[in-house]
């Protein structure tokens, strides 16, 4: 029986929108998962006897599993099958949910996080992977839209289905709500998804021990100095010190071994392609900005305004509304236009809005920052899908599992970054606006002097006149902290615009793509 030909040896004869159903609801599933959890921590410490602090483990054994897993993913795809492999991925995912959700303790939890990581590492690159292939090149932009989907909306569904699952049940549902999603994924998978011929005969080489060593030895450091780095005060702690040293001498060990090495798990010299390098470089610094967005957004009006988690999920939701808005635009226009001019146009709106968030004050209304936080989703649309369209427009099938895994460890370590940098700068910014403003105060000591005047007497109304003075005082203490940290998040804003601005000078580095009607055969 001779093999299939063309398109129809990558999708088995089966309609590529079935296979994208089948594949997002997996990569749905697995971002959501995430941004669910992020809110509901300080409910996962009160019930496990954990603290804060010890609580975020439950993000970061999650993350440095799901970052070992991202690169590696293609050789296993090889080694066992990539269908095989999805599926198991998703049902170790499914099952280490219900484990979550059951977990009686901390290093419960903690256990199954590593294993949940470690099945959800796999399901972006697999699923972008399979989406690529399945989908003719001149309709690559669709699929990416069809993906785009599931990772720029579900970050913003997750913090407003989070809080109302949490606040509603509670915070075990985060977790079982995976149960009829990774369900379904499955029976999806297992009937729509088929292995191209390149997977099938794929010749595998040994599995590179020293490569997967060096590579769960960096990620991790990274991710634990990048989670504790602030508390600990920096390169203040010599456990940072020495964690850091580790983290550079294993990364430069990794990169020369996965650059020279026939045998690694990761093969790095896909990053030759001009188009899949650029396109790395400019998924870090998305990454950096929009999960610091994502992140510092709701905190704004969470700690400045008083919301609560559910309500500040509320507020920002419409993001989502931008990013399913424009999905169908990009899907429409990223086959027609030079996707260079795309990215421009995304990353000038992204920085635009970004410079209205720094306009933003303690009198804000949810309903003020409505359409720019709207627009924003939009922009991210133009940002997420042409870049990744053309990131790998120059590779060979071949090529695109290996690649998919890098493209997504990337993003995820400067998601990871932007992260940590935005909480830093924050903390950092607010003290420093905090000095200024005490700095200032004999030239204001007239104003001062008056303002503490007429809170003492007003407050003495209504409580004991000896403690009036000191309750002012306190006040006016709130008030400058309150204002020291809008100028910190004015600050953040600002950064992320120049960043946004910064990166269209990268975009004009991609060359410039033809979309041939049909190059699978050839592959």
């Amino acid at each position: 029986m001779t093999e299939p030909s063309g398109q129809e040896a990558f999708t088995g004869g089966v309609s590529p929108w079935l296979i994208a159903l089948a594949v997002m609801l997996a990569t749905f599933m697995e971002v959501l998962d995430t941004a669910i959890v992020s809110v509901a921590l300080p409910y996962i410490a009160g019930s496990l006897s954990a603290s804060t602090s010890e609580a975020t483990w439950v993000l970061t054994s999650y993350l440095v599993a799901n970052a070992v897993i991202l690169p590696t993913s293609n050789w296993f795809a090889l080694r066992f099958g990539r269908k095989r492999f999805l599926v198991t991925c998703v049902i170790i995912f499914t099952a280490s949910s219900f484990l979550c959700g059951m977990a009686p303790t901390l290093g419960f939890i903690l256990i199954a996080r590593i294993l949940q990581g470690a099945g959800g590492g796999a399901l972006q690159p697999l699923s972008q992977a399979i989406l690529l292939e399945s989908f003719e090149p001149q309709m690559r932009g669709v699929a990416m839209a069809v993906f785009g989907f599931g990772v720029v909306v579900a970050p913003v569904l997750g913090p407003t289905l989070g809080g109302w699952l949490t606040d509603t049940y509670s915070w075990r549902y985060a977790f079982y709500i995976n149960l009829p999603v990774g369900i379904l994924a499955t029976l999806l998978i297992a009937r729509f998804v088929h292995d191209p011929p390149y997977v099938r005969h794929a010749k595998v080489s040994k599995f590179d021990n020293l490569g997967l060593g060096l590579l769960v030895v960096w990620t991790g450091c990274f991710q634990v100095v990048l989670d504790k780095g602030q508390e600990a005060d920096w390169f203040g702690a010599l456990w940072v010190r020495v964690a850091v040293t580790v983290f550079a001498i294993t990364l430069i060990w990794f990169i020369l071994h996965a650059w020279r090495g026939r045998a690694a798990v990761v093969d790095l010299r896909v990053l030759k392609d001009r188009n899949f390098a650029v396109g790395c470089l400019l998924i870090f610094a998305f990454g950096v900005a929009i999960y610091s967005l994502v992140t510092v957004l709701p905190l704004f009006y969470q700690e400045l305004l008083g919301y609560t988690a559910f309500g500040a999920g509320i507020v920002v939701f419409p993001r989502g509304i931008g990013a399913i808005l424009g999905m169908p635009v990009i899907g429409y226009l990223g086959g027609r236009v030079d996707a260079r001019y795309l990215l421009t146009f995304g990353f000038l709106v992204f920085g635009f809005t970004a410079l209205i968030f720094g306009d933003v004050n303690l009198s804000v209304g949810p309903e003020t920052l409505l359409w720019p936080i709207v627009i924003t989703g939009f922009a991210l649309s133009f940002v997420f899908v042409p870049m990744t369209t053309e990131c790998y427009a120059t590779l060979k099938n071949e090529q695109i599992g290996n690649a998919t895994g890098i493209y997504n460890l990337v993003r995820n370590v400067g998601g990871s970054a932007g992260i940590s940098a935005a909480q830093t700068l924050l903390t950092r910014r607010a003290d420093l606006h905090q000095n200024q403003i005490i700095n200032s105060v004999p030239r204001m000591q007239v104003w001062l002097q008056q303002s503490l005047g007429g809170l003492d007497r007003r407050l003495g109304r209504f409580s004991n006149p000896a403690n009036a003075l000191p309750q002012a005082r306190g006040f006016l203490y709130h008030q400058l902290g309150q204002q020291a940290l809008l100028w910190a998040y004015v600050d953040v804003f600002r950064w992320l615009a120049l960043l946004a601005f910064g990166c269209i000078g990268l975009v004009w580095l991609f060359r410039k793509v033809e979309h041939r009607q049909s190059s699978v055969a050839a592959h």
